[in-house]
């Protein structure tokens, strides 16, 4: 044998020995219901980049697989993710998988709202969250604030305070809005005196998610969360750019353009929104009476971020908000008053708040946040007899430190929050100071694979109003990948101040101040326990039921009473005010078709009166089906809403009524123009009854129980420049 032939002969048998090194792996995946074989699993050998989906049978081949441990990943939508480590042979069998249901899109979302960094599926609190798709279909129904995305959430309920200047108060579980606590990014900006606009004023095409925790919240961030809190998360930049520009026009003359860009680099990011507003003076009942105010409102939120090492980031952040709202007479306010037409009611704010953070990681299990905030809130409320002007600031600032383990986790933490309110062009000024100091713990702990159990504690003083223990406890029970239940309960507490719902109607004309030797702060406990299913009833059509109890009980409730002589002080109730009810929620998915349906009963009681009757302007029944089609081309809803007869404070029954809209989108690479046909069937009040009562020149206002504005079209365009959630 020459010595070609021999190295000829030698080459292949070097090459048989290294095609030797790698087999072919054949993966079974079957699900746990069934035992069926799953069809189009998809089964990745990350770190050799190679991966195939399983066929009809639940199997998927794999060639040229490296003998020895590879690690191997089993995924498909709807099902908890599998990740494995098997031993490759020569004559590997046919290993099987079984999956289980779970693992939807919200498995890997972290909540803000609880400080943890648990994903929402460990979290034993109960936090319904709102993601950014969502968002971006209500932000489509409303471009110029965020009210949109709260009323069509199951048990909540959007109070519209002012006909003429559309103010509006959030409602959860019948419990008036000073009881429930609104934040943005964890800073509490919304509150006192500053809090009558302010869902009037959050645009929300910078936002990431929602999360909304109902009932007793106070150990998490204080007074104000009796009936919960919403906590409004907002975008962070990333190495990827992203320019979303958002141009909205309604048929009753509301013009809208929101814009938000966002980048980062290895050491900095930033975020940029700008939003601009401007509604004409609407009145769909040809009464002379505004429905719409003319509105002009700015905002703007700029963001900086800095991230100075791998394990730590300090970010600067600004809000502010320019708004300028007129209602009333039309005429009185084109023309200027004469004759009859006399009344017209301006309002007038400006909103300035500072956020800057600090977080820094020491190690994979222990971490520091500081955070600190300043807000400014000034306002001006005009009417022909009436100048109600003041301004409020706000400091917050907060330390809270996380110790991370396998099984459990802890946070402690504390801060301080002080509010001052001052009343301006009053001889005897109504001014309000409250200084907060606060220390928590909070541990979550995996007792085993089926329970988690989440307790906290906190404890507030408050000069002038005492110390406040504030114990909390949840527990998560995953009874298997199709149901679980969660059961909590905790205690809170409110500071009596003027800006209450109540106060608000009456322009704050008349209201004596609050008097702190004379009142108590308001004290509450609230319990709350729900159950979960998730099945399917054939192979394309899934659903899921979330079935929710709840109650909370709050005693010294604050009360505004009139005196004889005309004017309203505020006293404590001597009795109860109890919240319960249940909320039911159920969604339906089968291809890119999804259906949701939801119904909300609140029995409210105002136990401190004769029969305990139902708290006014609050349905004990609510109900809406949602029926959504969405793909990469097209995203078309069809909606309808039921609100139930409430009371009023005459004692009189409302009518009920129903609510329909529809959303159609056409998704394009450049951007997604769309039309929304809201309350189409032209719903309002003032077809059940008037809203304006006689005389013209001095009118009264009736309590407001229904839609004001009627049908509203919208024509829009969401350009996706580049980057964004939205971009097909």
């Amino acid at each position: 044998m020459n010595k070609k032939m021999y190295d000829i002969i030698l080459c292949l048998l070097f090459s048989a020995s290294i095609f030797a090194q790698n087999t072919t792996v054949t993966i079974k995946v079957t699900e746990e219901e069934t035992n069926k074989p799953l069809i189009g699993a998809t089964v990745y050998f990350e770190p050799l980049e190679i991966g195939a989906t399983t066929n009809d049978e639940g199997l998927a081949i794999l060639e040229n697989i490296p003998l020895g441990k590879q690690e191997i990943t089993i995924s498909f939508v709807g099902f908890e993710t599998i990740i494995d480590t098997i031993q490759v042979t020569e004559t590997t069998p046919i290993k099987t998988y079984v999956m289980h249901e779970g693992g939807m899109e919200l498995e890997g979302i972290t909540i803000k709202s609880t400080r943890s960094t648990r994903t929402i599926k460990r979290i034993p609190t109960r936090v319904e969250f709102i993601s950014s798709e969502e968002l971006g279909e209500k932000a489509i129904m409303n471009a110029s604030n965020i009210s949109m995305v709260l009323r069509e959430s199951t048990g909540i309920q959007i109070q519209q305070t002012s006909l003429s200047s559309a103010n509006s108060s959030i409602r959860i579980q019948g419990l008036d809005g000073r009881y429930t606590q609104i934040l943005k990014d964890g800073f509490p900006l919304f509150g006192g005196f500053s809090g009558g606009l302010s869902i009037n004023q959050i645009p929300p095409l910078d936002l990431n998610q929602f999360e909304i925790i109902k009932g007793s919240a106070s150990t998490l961030y204080g007074a104000g969360a009796i009936a919960g809190l919403v906590n409004l998360v907002a975008k962070t930049p990333d190495e990827e750019p992203e320019l979303n520009i958002q141009l909205a026009q309604t048929h009753v003359g509301g013009s809208t353009i929101n814009a938000f860009y966002s980048k980062r680099n290895d050491k900095f990011g930033y975020t940029l929104y700008g939003s601009g507003h401007y509604q004409n003076l609407y009145d769909p009942d040809d009464d002379d009476f505004s429905n719409l105010p003319e509105t002009k409102t700015v905002s703007f939120n700029p963001k900086l971020f800095y991230y100075p090492s791998e394990s730590e980031t300090i970010w600067l952040g600004i809000n502010g908000t320019f708004d300028k709202r007129e209602g009333g007479d039309i005429i009185a306010i084109r023309d200027g008053a004469n004759g009859i037409h006399q009344y017209s009611e301006e309002n007038t704010s400006t909103r300035i708040s500072t956020q800057a953070v600090y977080e820094k990681e020491f190690s994979e299990d222990k971490s520091l946040q500081i955070k600190n905030s300043v807000s400014y809130f000034d306002r001006d409320l005009v009417t022909p007899n009436l100048l109600f002007s003041g301004r409020q600031w706000d400091v917050f600032a907060e330390a809270n430190y996380t110790i991370q383990k396998e099984k459990s986790d802890w946070i402690f933490g504390g801060n301080f929050y002080s509010n001052s309110f001052k009343e301006k062009d009053n001889p005897t000024p109504r001014n309000q100071d409250n200084i907060t100091f606060g220390a928590f713990a909070n541990n979550t702990i995996d007792l085993s694979d089926k329970f988690i159990l989440e307790t906290g504690f906190r404890t507030d003083f408050v000069p002038n109003w005492g110390v406040f223990p504030l114990p909390r406890i949840s527990l998560l029970w995953k009874a298997n990948s199709h149901f679980s239940s969660r059961l909590g309960g905790g205690l809170g507490y409110k500071i009596p101040d003027m800006f209450t719902e109540e106060a608000a109607t009456l322009n704050f004309e008349n209201i004596l101040p609050i008097d702190e030797d004379n009142l108590s702060a308001e004290r509450s406990y609230g319990a709350n326990i729900d159950f979960n299913y998730k099945g399917k009833i054939s192979d394309d059509v899934r659903f899921s039921i979330n079935q929710l109890f709840y109650v909370t009980s709050i005693d010294n409730a604050l009360l505004l009473n009139e005196q004889l002589n005309s004017t309203y002080l505020f006293e404590n109730a001597d009795g109860t005010v109890l919240s319960r009810g249940a909320e039911t929620n159920i969604k339906f998915t089968y291809n890119d078709f999804r259906w949701f349906l939801n119904y909300a009963y609140i029995n409210t009681t105002l136990n401190y009166l004769p029969n305990n009757p139902q708290k006014t302007l609050t349905p004990k029944h609510q109900a809406g089906s949602v029926l959504m089609y969405e793909n990469e081309k097209w995203r078309i809803g069809y909606e309808t809403y039921y609100t139930g007869s409430q009371r009023l404070s005459t004692g009189v029954e409302t009518q009920d009524f129903f609510t329909m809209g529809l959303l159609v989108q056409k998704h394009f690479k450049w951007g997604s123009p769309y039309i929304n046909f809201e309350n189409f069937t032209d719903r309002r009040q003032s077809r059940f009854s008037p809203e304006t009562l006689p005389p013209h020149q001095e009118p009264q206002f009736a309590e407001i129980y229904a839609p004001t504005d009627g049908f509203v079209f919208t024509v829009g365009v969401m350009f996706n420049v580049f980057g964004g959630e939205d971009e097909h």
